[in-house]
């Protein structure tokens, strides 16, 4: 694990007046890059002092969370169980087949059962069927996940004035503005269409991992590009053209979204002149 991960400055004259770092959590592992460590980080601690030796998360056909704990678990020692929703495909696409060959054993749950899939009647069910496990929530959302996002600030050896990262569930951006210091702020992206929940979540987040909520966060919800996982020309444009000036290849579902709203954001002079603005390349 390269911890910390690199920070760059990035050159280019569309950002005028307005000095931009890359944090490449990226390049924290291959298998487990970026928020997904980070959020898996003390999931895993608390697993092994708890005895357990089997984690069980959930997520979608294409989750990288999904890939990203069965590689975590081969790499840490842990059996893996990954419920995946809706119905078996065959063959497997990249990811699941990528968890597949991390030693993750894959089950699936209807798309009804899977709304209700952390009530106590579900989770008694898998029990039932795997024995023991540790429940990694979908996403690796939770407490332990916010504590794990809240040591990235200080990773940071420069004076900045906000952090920008990218939103699906709002836990990365809880635990990052966690960690900031008093004046800086962090502002979220999200990725989803009718997004605006996240707020609320990243509230409730907050709540039960401090006590409060910090005041020091916003999220942007006009990058969205149609809504989860979909994409534009424009969007497509855009990541071409960063990776053609800057040799950074963006991921079009979340970071790529999230750097097109900053550079927007440079355009019509919403940070102001001076700023030192950091974004998180979650991988």
């Amino acid at each position: 694990m390269q911890v910390p991960s690199p920070l760059t400055e990035l050159h280019d004259e569309r950002l005028r007046d307005v000095r931009l770092y890359l944090k490449r959590d990226d390049l924290i592992s291959p298998d487990v890059p970026g928020n997904k460590w980070r959020k898996l980080k003390y999931n895993l601690v608390a697993a092994r002092e708890r005895g357990h030796h089997t984690l069980l998360t959930f997520g979608g056909a294409y989750s990288n969370h999904i890939r990203a704990t069965a590689a975590a678990g081969a790499l840490f020692g842990f059996d893996t169980i990954g419920v995946i929703r809706g119905e078996e495909h065959r063959p497997l696409n990249d990811s699941l087949a990528l968890a597949v060959n991390r030693g993750m054993r894959l089950t699936y749950m209807d798309r009804t059962t899977y709304r209700r899939k952390t009530s106590p009647e579900v989770l008694a069910s898998l029990a039932a069927e795997f024995g023991d496990f540790y429940l990694v929530p979908e996403g690796g959302t939770n407490m332990l996940a916010l504590k794990g996002c809240m040591e990235l600030p200080a990773e940071i050896d420069l004076d900045f004035d906000v952090l920008c990262c990218a939103c699906g569930t709002g836990g990365t951006l809880a635990g990052l503005a966690g960690g900031l210091r008093p004046g800086q702020r962090a502002l979220g992206f999200s990725a989803l269409k009718g997004g605006e929940f996240l707020a609320d979540d990243v509230r409730r987040l907050q709540t039960e991992a401090y006590g409060a909520e910090t005041g020091n966060w916003s999220i942007d919800f006009a990058s969205h590009f149609g809504g989860y996982a979909k994409r534009t020309p424009e969007l497509d444009q855009f990541a071409s053209d960063f990776r053609r000036r800057h040799d950074v290849e963006l991921d079009r579902v979340y970071v790529a979204k999230m750097l097109h709203g900053v550079f927007a954001r440079v355009r019509d002079g919403r940070f102001p002149a001076g700023s030192v603005v950091v974004a998180v390349v979650t991988g």
